[in-house]
């Protein structure tokens, strides 16, 4: 969230941390201390910064913690293999009821509740503001109260994909967390579409004067400040389309991604259609926060942020980017042959020529039985490792303009488009070097997932679009017997049962 997290108070800190952060555990039984109390602290416009920064970073942590961004997304039954971890063997084989403290982790929803918690608090209180400071604007309490519910609805939509039915909370609580059941996924995600249609609507395209909905110096930060930081318009879309994917409801996709299209250049977003800018380390699209990155998360260098772990890098990174000797993580040569069919192809093929790779984007070190992906390297400022104390600063971000043109060809190939399918999917193939890609004789289907497989690699998709691919050919996907049985979700933390006892596993991990 670049250096907004600097802005955040100490006394503001204190309370989203101590009253956010209500979760599922026997630490709730403990009765909350404050330094600041509710009365004391709703007052002033640095409050309402604060607090909503607080859903921010809140959200973000939920997503990093234990690498869970890229656990659920990612590695669970995906394309990367362990070297030899075996914590990291279980996700990826499935086997999501061993015992490793890092599982354990993972099949928590505690800290997706925090963020939710901290969201339903800012929207309850922060109205009290704008009587007590004649700073905080109408304006800017109605955008404030909208990312709030955009982050709601997100992080809802986001839970309800790992684990399924969960409880719908829409009021804040201090203390005891409520006992309450599991809702039916499609209640919640109904709830989720609803808030974000609604917040859209008061969201700007962009936070800078030139949108009759931003106030202009927003929080007395210019444009520069928040570009690639707060939900917009475009980013409410695009987590709208993935809803109603989610649902297979792809007339809906197809509404929400039109409006994606057509207006993404009032956020000032863009496509990236040089590779080379794609994946360049120190000045590439991971390496730096901008609108292109659609609802990211970043860990800009420039603005003093990186973590140690929870992060891709972490696990992917060797020799000779690192001084790992071997990654954690790595895609094995027959698989990426595999993958990479199409000649030119600059994220990776072989030069007819020489017979080595044509590049070196996705894939270092390919001649060696662990190749090391590079497509994300963005160590500190991207130059150099330096050192085994590394931050690692690529961004994490939910979608960029690549995916969601995928995912419309997805929706119009499913609807019975194949032009307006085809369309997307060569745009993107050929951005990428791909001359005049044909997919005469071919699945369509299975051509637009083949690529959202080579071009989102490492971003956080192939588990989802595992289920997608699933739901629409559950006679052509492995997933279909863990589709009809439940086994497509995550199984509940056994502290997060014992403390509510409303809550029943999901079937499928009760064997």
């Amino acid at each position: 969230m670049n250096n907004i997290f600097r802005l955040v108070t100490k006394k503001a800190l204190v309370l989203a941390l101590i009253t956010m952060c209500m979760s599922c555990s026997k630490m709730l039984d403990v009765k909350s201390t404050r330094l600041v109390t509710d009365k004391d602290y709703w007052s002033s416009v640095e409050d309402a910064r604060s607090s909503l920064i607080g859903v921010y970073g809140l959200t973000r942590a939920a997503l990093t913690d234990n690498a869970a961004f890229w656990m659920y997304g990612e590695f669970r039954k995906g394309d990367f293999l362990p070297t030899s971890r075996a914590d990291l063997k279980a996700v990826v084989n499935n086997e999501l009821n061993v015992s490793f403290p890092q599982l354990q982790s993972l099949k928590s929803w505690r800290r997706f509740y925090a963020a939710i918690n901290a969201a339903n608090l800012f929207i309850e209180r922060s109205g009290d503001i704008p009587a007590k400071d004649a700073y905080y604007t109408a304006l800017n309490h109605q955008l404030d109260v909208a990312q709030a519910r955009a982050l709601r609805a997100f992080l809802y939509f986001y839970i309800v994909r790992i684990w399924g039915d969960v409880p719908l909370i829409v009021s804040s609580y201090d203390g005891q967390f409520p006992q309450l059941p599991r809702t039916p996924q499609a209640k919640v995600l109904d709830f989720a579409e609803k808030e974000l249609i609604a917040a859209a609507k008061d969201l700007p395209f962009i936070y800078n004067s030139t949108d009759p909905q931003s106030p202009g110096f927003y929080f007395n930060q210019g444009y520069s400040f928040w570009a690639g930081t707060l939900f917009n318009k475009i980013s409410a879309y695009a987590v709208l389309s993935h809803i109603a994917a989610w649902q297979q409801h792809y007339t809906d996709v197809m509404s929400y991604t039109r409006f994606i299209l057509d207006n993404y250049t009032r956020a000032d977003a863009s496509f990236t259609p040089e590779t080379d800018i794609l994946c360049a380390s120190d000045s590439g699209f991971f390496a730096r926060r901008g609108p292109s990155q659609i609802l990211n998360f970043s860990f800009d260098y420039l603005n003093a942020e990186g973590i140690t772990a929870g992060h891709l890098e972490e696990y992917t990174l060797a020799q000779p980017i690192t001084s790992n000797q071997l990654p954690a993580m790595y895609i094995p040569r027959d698989s990426i042959l595999k993958y990479f069919e199409w000649n030119g192809d600059e994220r990776f093929s072989i030069d007819l020529t020489t017979g080595y790779p044509l590049t070196t984007y996705y894939f270092s070190n390919y001649t060696t039985n662990t190749p090391v992906f590079s497509k994300i390297k963005v160590i500190e400022d991207g130059k150099a490792d330096k050192g085994t104390f590394r931050l690692y600063n690529g961004t994490m971000m939910f979608s960029r303009l690549e995916e969601l043109a995928l995912l419309r060809a997805e929706a119009a190939t499913v609807l019975n488009d194949p032009n307006e399918a085809t369309q997307w999917l060569s745009t993107v193939m050929v951005s990428r070097g791909i001359v005049s890609p044909s997919f005469k004789g071919k699945d369509l289907l299975v051509e637009i997932f083949k690529e959202r497989r080579r071009e989102l690699m490492g971003e956080g998709w192939r588990w989802y679009d595992q289920v997608r691919f699933a739901r629409l050919r559950p006679g052509s996907s492995e997933l279909g017997p863990l589709l009809r049985n439940g086994g497509i979700y995550w199984p509940i933390a056994d502290e997060v049962l014992s403390a509510n006892h409303q809550l029943v596993q999901n079937a499928y991990w009760n064997k």
